[in-house]
């Protein structure tokens, strides 16, 4: 499922009803989606479940190596 990173509360609903699904998720960097609240709100109960996508937030950026070993770290 595709499934925003702005609109946490509704990732969280969504993680209710598909508890055991991956998701992929947009919008962390430049659309403004806070990762933390995403990982709160999306994540299984084994950690894992979330593919994180920030597309722009590293194809526009000075330097995009450096932001995707960024966004890699956190």
């Amino acid at each position: 499922m595709v499934v925003g990173a702005t609109w946490t509360e509704q990732l969280r609903k969504v993680r209710e009803i598909a508890p055991e699904i991956f998701f992929l998720i947009p919008g962390i960097g430049a659309q403004g989606g806070d990762l933390k609240k995403t990982l709160s709100a999306g994540l299984m109960k084994n950690k894992s479940g979330l593919i994180i996508s920030s597309s722009r937030g590293i194809i526009f950026s000075e330097s995009p190596r450096k932001e995707a070993l960024k966004l890699r770290k956190k």
